[in-house]
């Protein structure tokens, strides 16, 4: 039986072993290359799929553009770098398509930022917020859903870069690419603890401190 826990201590998550996605990540700063990609990604049963954007640091400030999409298989991951690309016709039939699953965290946040590059309207997707709800689990982020089910650590550590870089840095990548990687990981997770029985324990909300809250 597999065990899980409602809301897991992210006072835990620096203690666990560090993981993230050792497979083939490409680079994509053409429409021709993107579309090559896409390609690829059209005869994916299912894809991870995840965005980054510049960070604003002055109050007050319009939220930049999204400048990366990155969708992953369980070993190739691409990085559209969007702020070089656009968001091209053939991107749009890949979130639009019908027959490729995309796997996300907080996806509708990121298609409603894709949706401010140009119209879209995706389909045949998983919304893993969503879906944790059915296993009882409150966390909603990444790293400790992550944690929760593998017990190990991605590392967030680049989140707040320049993704509008000239070029992105190996850890850039890594970073983006884990992230997609680790939808499906979820994803696939989920589906096997369903099928073979689990456990949730309960985990109470901290009560605030006197004088807190």
């Amino acid at each position: 039986m597999n065990k899980i826990v409602s809301r897991f201590d992210k006072k835990l998550i620096p203690g666990l072993e560090p993981v993230q996605f050792d497979g083939r990540i490409i680079t994509i700063d053409s429409e021709l290359e993107a579309r090559k990609a896409a390609e690829f990604l059209m005869h994916q049963r299912i894809v991870g799929v995840d965005t980054e954007t510049r960070p604003v640091f002055k109050k007050g400030r319009k939220m930049n553009p999204v400048a990366l999409m990155q969708v992953s298989t369980l070993d190739t991951c691409f990085l559209f770098r969007l702020n070089h690309i656009g968001l091209p016709d053939c991107l749009v039939d890949l979130l639009q398509s019908s027959d490729v699953l995309k796997i996300g965290l907080s996806l509708q946040d990121d298609f409603r930022q894709l949706g401010r590059r140009r119209s879209i309207a995706p389909c045949c997707y998983v919304e893993l917020q969503q879906m944790v709800r059915e296993f009882g689990i409150t966390d909603m982020s990444l790293a400790k859903l992550y944690a929760n089910l593998f017990g190990c650590r991605i590392s967030k550590s680049q989140q707040l870069s320049n993704w509008e870089a000239d070029v992105l840095n190996e850890k850039q990548k890594r970073y983006a690419a884990t992230d997609a990687w680790a939808c499906i990981r979820i994803y696939n997770e989920l589906n096997r603890i369903k099928n073979e029985g689990y456990v949730c324990e309960i985990i109470p909300e901290p009560v605030p401190e006197e004088g807190q809250g």
